[in-house]
């Protein structure tokens, strides 16, 4: 698949009327300082017809008037503090074309070459960047990335959404709030949960990790696997067969805790050692009062279930599955509360600094998963349908998983499971067997 850069450029806002100032800023909230800071990609995959590039351009140019913080820069205000700097600097807008048909190109399997059908991640100033990939069957991919600080998943695909719509001549609707100073300490902060060693760390241990990175393994593989509805179905009831008369585990729980105990099989580990999971978990349905869904900015925490590898193989799959509805569900109201007191306030006076990192390339024994099931990822049309395919793009990070609704369309999923190449034949002999790992 070679592809053909046409053009490159900063495209702004288009604004109807007067402009507004461009010197005022956002300040990044607790739960923006607190997450990744990396570009994340995603791809999308149009049949003809699609529209013009010049009515998807001017569709982004509009909807950057209503989320202008995609538009600015992140920098810093008079007093040291980050923020995201409101100076309508503009993202990049990339035009390119293949020199095959996409039916040549698909289906399109995690790999390398997925890199080439969006803007490099590496060095990037601007907050947002798109490519336009128009292949010889008239066919588009629209590569997208968006830095993770200035917004979560949740946020970055309404956007998505709202560019759809400006395309379309619609009104952005529902408007995102903008608002991040609504995150404020209680007068008597309260310390309910420990969070230095689960959202911080301190730097010198940071500095010492970070000693420890592993570069990018070519033997790292991404391996895409299907989970069809009836295997599904079938996993939540075994996942949930010792539950009694209380309610189902969700379908996300079930087929975590099989993943789970599949890769950890796979890997071969010792029973001895301890494995966990990071979930993220959304705060604006948790906090009380609920935050509304048009919140614009990360509003994320994690749960970490944690056990030891030989208790997680040895015991059946509805253990492992409580592991993980228990760890999600103590990150509740009383949870991010106790998280924004200590963020505001022992964070600061310690100088403690994030876990969460996009440099480590190998997680083993741990697991990290981004869930996208619930994001309206497949809502963005630019006037002629929506996209038949969405995927992230080739993030070989070893134990870092994304889950994402099958183009199928029939409630079926699709993960992303990077491992090494030679874990991957255990993991793929075992990963639709509900006993094997009972055996």
């Amino acid at each position: 698949m070679k592809i053909k850069i046409e053009s490159s450029r900063i495209i702004k806002p288009f604004y109807e009327h007067t402009p507004p100032s461009t010197t005022s800023h956002i300040p990044l909230s607790v739960f923006d300082k607190v997450t990744y800071e990396a570009q994340i990609a995603i791809i999308y995959a149009y049949h003809p017809p699609t529209p013009p590039n010049i009515a998807i351009e001017l569709g982004l140019r509009k909807a950057l008037v209503v989320y202008r913080e995609w538009g600015g820069r992140l920098g810093e205000d008079e007093h040291g503090n980050r923020v995201i700097l409101l100076n309508d600097e503009g993202v990049r807008f990339v035009e390119a074309s293949a020199s095959s048909t996409l039916d040549q190109a698909m289906p399109f399997k995690p790999s390398p070459s997925l890199l080439s059908l969006h803007p490099s991640l590496k060095d990037v100033k601007e907050l947002v960047q798109v490519q336009l990939t128009r292949f010889t069957c008239g066919s588009l991919v629209v590569g997208f990335t968006a830095h993770h600080t200035v917004a979560d998943g949740h946020s970055t695909s309404n956007f998505l959404v709202a560019w759809g719509q400006a395309c379309r001549g619609l009104k952005v609707n529902p408007l995102p709030l903008h608002d991040r100073s609504i995150f404020t300490p209680r007068n008597s902060p309260l310390f309910e949960y420990q969070h230095k060693g689960v959202e911080y760390m301190s730097k010198s241990k940071k500095e010492h990790s970070l000693n420890e990175v592993h570069h990018i393994s070519e033997d790292v593989v991404v391996h895409k696997v299907h989970f069809t509805v009836q295997f599904l179905a079938n996993l939540k009831a075994k996942a949930s067969s010792m539950n009694g008369n209380n309610k189902p585990y969700s379908t996300f729980e079930s087929l975590l805790a099989h993943l789970w105990r599949v890769i950890t099989k796979a890997r071969g580990l010792s029973g001895f050692e301890s494995t966990q999971i990071r979930i993220s978990v959304n705060g604006r349905t948790r906090l009380n009062p609920k935050v509304p869904n048009e919140y614009f900015g990360n509003l994320v925490l994690w749960a970490f279930p944690t056990t030891k590898v030989k208790e997680l193989l040895r015991e059946p799959l509805p253990h492992a599955t409580k592991l993980i509805h228990d760890a999600i569900a103590k990150v509740n109201n009383n949870y991010f509360r106790s998280f924004i007191d200590f963020a505001n306030t022992k964070a600061k006076e310690e100088d403690l600094v994030p876990t969460a990192d996009m440099n480590k390339y190998i997680l083993c024994p741990n697991i990290e998963v981004d869930s996208w099931l619930r994001f309206p990822f497949y809502d963005l049309d630019f006037g002629t349908g929506c996209p038949y395919m969405f995927m992230p793009s080739y993030f070989p990070t070893e134990g870092m998983m994304f889950l994402i609704p099958s183009f199928v369309g029939d409630g079926s999923i699709d993960v992303f499971v990077p491992l090494f190449e030679d874990k991957l034949p255990l993991f793929k002999k075992i990963c639709y067997s509900l006993d094997l790992l009972e055996d």
